[in-house]
């Protein structure tokens, strides 16, 4: 069954933040959701290496409660995993604005986060997906960012929950900045690598879905896609997500600076 929060790629990718689609998303989750009133932020609670250690326990669930555990992980780096597209576990009993169903009314997201001093302060470009990720999604539903909830301010009884554990009207303010256009969008991917080095390779421009050119036609060749057209279109979008899930790589559709040397060694 595929559940009705199949936008969420496209808005996520329009308020220019890095996305990397977990295979089987459009069809995971409890059951389908009711209309969204709004976001419920969270932490993870995992470890403190690495960039989203957590994601299979999102996907997964935990043994005293089945996953999947939210819509959206964000990574250490900023990238925002979509995950399911359904209704799933993350709010518990609690009520913001009135609500008191969560789960069925309210996205959840998961920051890569222990929650603990050992892991402050959050990266500022995690912190910046998170804020721009909440923003694009209320104005989609419609809604203004006082239904963007902490855990810790859903959740009952009071102190129940603690995450996360920065001011969240602080972070309410800064949504709201995005929401209306005072903050500035952030700034566009790299065009290109950095110049070579005097007797270096030349750089290789970023290349991701709608690019056409020598570059495409390159990597297109590297993952032996045939015909190697140099138009990089849904097919090559997946081989390369294949590609960078099988090597480590975040999973974006995205080949730039860091990735190239992976596509094409050498």
């Amino acid at each position: 069954m595929i559940y009705a929060l199949t936008w969420l790629p496209a808005v996520l990718h329009q308020a220019g933040l890095k996305v990397a689609e977990v295979p089987g998303w459009e069809s995971r989750g409890r059951a389908e959701m009711g209309a969204v009133a709004g976001v419920i932020c969270h932490h993870t609670a995992g470890p403190l290496g690495g960039n989203m250690p957590s994601l299979n326990t999102l996907i997964n669930g935990r043994p005293d409660l089945p996953g999947p555990l939210s819509q959206l992980g964000i990574g250490r780096d900023g990238t925002c995993y979509v995950i399911a597209a359904g209704r799933c576990n993350h709010a518990g009993a609690g009520s913001w604005q009135g609500i008191t169903d969560g789960n069925s009314r309210f996205i959840g997201i998961e920051a890569e986060n222990t929650g603990l001093p050992n892991d402050s302060p959050w990266p500022e470009v995690q912190l910046d997906a998170y804020r721009r990720a909440v923003a694009a999604i209320l104005v989609h539903v419609g809604q203004p960012a006082i239904w963007c909830a902490g855990h810790k301010e859903y959740a009952l009884p009071a102190g129940r929950k603690s995450d996360p554990p920065f001011d969240m009207d602080v972070f309410r303010q800064a949504v709201a900045g995005f929401m209306d256009g005072s903050t500035p969008p952030p700034p566009p991917i790299p065009a290109a690598e950095p110049p070579a080095q005097p007797g270096g390779a030349p750089g290789r421009p970023t290349v991701r879905r709608g690019s056409t050119g020598d570059a495409v036609r390159q990597l297109q060749q590297a993952l032996r896609i045939e015909p190697a057209d140099g138009i990089f279109g849904a097919g090559t979008e997946a081989a390369v997500r294949a590609f960078q899930r099988e090597h480590g790589l975040v999973p974006d559709g995205i080949v730039g600076p860091k990735s190239w040397p992976v596509f094409v060694p050498g």
